[in-house]
């Protein structure tokens, strides 16, 4: 039964500490996807959600700073019941807040996975990059390859690095997923989707390099089925279509 199946079999929880702007388009995707959203950033609440979860995500998009401790919280918990934990670092290189907050995740919380796209990834490991608040600019394949084997073992994790090519890797194995449409960048939040997508394939498998690979591999071919839609003429048509493409 390949990742996708499983996921629609076990319906997994995730507990989302997540941005303010995209919590409706990820619930929805979540559950068009076969997963089961849950959104709780009071830090009195995070331990018992993370308790009943089968994964969190911690995406710091919105974060103001009373959110980061209860993404401490629910990262901590989630490493005691070895569940899966992914964070995305959204816009990383934008501010010292950023900087800062992300630091403090990382050095007290083990992370399953971290995704981000090629500027927030290269910041994690000290490399220059180009970029401009959350947006960032594509570097070569082998750069891209470079970084996310530095970022796995750095941080014993899986790393997810977003583009035009995508680049799964464990530090030692890399995969390359070429699947997706450029739609996905005109909409916001279809990164923060997938980090959400790819934690409930994450909960599901005891593999987690073929997990994220094949999360992020179906995330794409769900944008390229949901692009060829008749109706769709833009963005605002895009949408509905692709939350359409990811239950099937």
């Amino acid at each position: 039964m390949n990742i996708i199946n499983k996921v629609r079999k076990n319906t997994p929880l995730i507990h989302h500490l997540t941005n303010q702007v995209v919590m409706n388009f990820t619930a929805n995707g979540l559950l068009a996807f076969g997963g089961a959203p849950i959104m709780a950033k009071e830090h009195k609440e995070v331990a018992e959600m993370a308790s009943i979860a089968d994964g969190v995500l911690i995406n710091i998009g919105t974060m103001v700073e009373s959110e980061l401790e209860a993404m401490v919280i629910a990262g901590k918990k989630a490493n005691e019941r070895s569940i899966p934990v992914t964070l995305d670092p959204v816009g990383i290189a934008a501010t010292s807040f950023r900087q800062t907050s992300v630091e403090r995740l990382l050095t007290e919380v083990s992370f399953t996975a971290i995704k981000g796209n090629a500027g927030e990834m290269a910041h994690l490991v000290n490399v220059a990059w180009t970029t401009r608040g959350v947006d960032s600019v594509d570097g070569t394949v082998e750069q891209l390859e470079e970084i996310a084997v530095n970022i796995a073992n750095k941080y014993k994790t899986i790393a997810i690095i977003t583009g035009e090519v995508d680049i799964i890797s464990d530090g030692t194995k890399i995969f390359r997923n070429d699947s997706g449409h450029a739609m996905l960048t005109k909409i916001t939040g279809a990164g923060c989707l997938l980090g959400s997508i790819v934690t409930a394939s994450l909960a599901v498998s005891d593999d987690s390099l073929q997990a994220a690979y094949e999360a992020v591999r179906f995330y794409g071919l769900a944008a390229e089925q949901a692009i060829q839609h008749e109706h769709v003429k833009g963005s605002g048509s895009f949408i509905p279509a692709f939350l359409d493409e990811l239950q099937q």
